[in-house]
């Protein structure tokens, strides 16, 4: 990727429903605000036009919210606005209950090329215990459309974790997320956020979620059923079949820059990373009264030792780890002799290994993932 390429994010925060474990900025029952909404982003394209200007759109992710709650019509004034090319990856979140054959055959012919369908969980009871809107027959129906009607890079997000799931549930789901044999398989840990439906239901005792011992056994069953039916386990919750790895996240995951459109929605460039405001009518509001610049909030400017830090940060994220080839041509530095002492104590602690070319997680680091990413906080 060179310095003038780019990556595009969208952020759709309208939903059917909020599910209880989210904490995403999204909202439900603000329908009305949609028109004006749009028109917000389109004009926020146009205000930050400057931005894009020198630069080659690389990857689009649309992401919610739900994006597929709205109309196709919306999506595709978003996507014309930014001309995109053929050959970038565009992808589109999705969740069954809300995307419709209409609304999938639209976002072909528009170009959106890959989509991430919501599945989370194959049995209906777990469905509505979590707060889905849908069913997992309404999820068959959206896959088997999706391909219909052309699409051939499909994601299908899953959760392990959750709320009295078993073992045998998760191999249940894993088993039918096979015979689908979609090109990109993402899995996530339930994690328990503040003001979450889950959260205050965890504390009322009302909830009991697996233990540790019990959801790590969950993840390591789906990594090798995964690994063994080819696909690669390329980073800590996602795995792809050979080519199919997400490039938006993988720009991400490479310290890429990246523009964000819409509330909530954060941007990486020069070195600072920004993000837009939280508040709907408050981001709605500045973009028609022209003050753009109340709506972005300065999250951290980097000095160059925070930028080496998140490198590696982000670089152990992926199961390949930090190329040490590549920090080398990056910082003019060796990333071993920088971090000498922390990479000590992680590999003592068996979290890290370190080979001519790579510093890479071993299999104890992925289960404690988060006691080494802290150190190069």
């Amino acid at each position: 990727m060179t310095e003038k390429e780019i990556g595009i994010y969208i952020h759709i925060p309208f939903c059917k429903r909020k599910c209880y474990y989210c904490d995403f900025i999204s909202y439900c029952n603000q329908n009305e605000n949609i028109d004006r909404y749009i028109e917000a982003i389109i004009n926020e394209i146009e205000l930050r036009k400057n931005e894009i200007l020198d630069r080659e759109i690389t990857t689009i992710y649309i992401g919610g919210g739900t994006p597929s709650y709205i109309e196709e019509k919306y999506i595709e004034k978003i996507v014309n606005k930014l001309k995109p090319k053929k050959s970038q990856e565009i992808t589109i979140e999705v969740n069954p209950g809300t995307a419709t054959e209409c609304k999938l055959r639209a976002y072909r012919e528009m170009g959106i090329n890959r989509i991430s369908i919501g599945l989370q969980e194959t049995h209906n009871k777990m469905l509505k215990k979590i707060g889905r809107i849908h069913t997992y027959e309404e999820f068959l129906e959206t896959y088997n459309v999706a391909r219909k009607v052309g699409f051939g890079n499909i994601n299908i997000d899953l959760m392990i974790g959750l709320p009295n799931q078993s073992i045998q549930q998760v191999r249940e789901n894993l088993e039918k997320v096979l015979l689908l044999n979609p090109e990109h398989v993402s899995i996530y840990s339930l994690i328990l956020e503040d003001n979450t439906v889950f959260a205050d239901m965890v504390e009322q005792k009302k909830l009991e979620l697996p233990d540790d011992e019990l959801e790590r056994n969950m993840y390591w069953h789906v990594k090798n059923k995964l690994e063994l039916n080819e696909y690669k386990h390329y980073e800590i919750s996602n795995f792809a079949k050979q080519g199919y790895e997400s490039k938006h996240n993988m720009n991400c995951w490479q310290q890429k820059e990246y523009i964000g459109f819409g509330v909530a929605a954060h941007s990486y460039l020069n070195y600072t990373r920004i993000s837009n405001t939280s508040s709907l009518s408050e981001y709605i509001h500045n973009i028609e009264s022209n003050e753009i610049n109340r709506n972005i909030q300065i999250q951290e400017e980097q000095e160059l030792s925070d930028v080496q830090k998140e490198y590696m940060l982000l670089g152990l994220r992926k199961i390949d780890g930090v190329n040490i080839s590549e920090f080398k041509n990056k910082f003019g530095k060796n990333p071993i002799f920088i971090y000498k002492n922390e990479l000590n104590e992680l590999v003592e602690m068996n979290l890290l290994k370190i080979d001519l070319n790579s510093i890479k997680l071993t299999d104890k680091g992925i289960d404690f993932a988060n006691l080494v990413w802290e150190r190069f906080v």
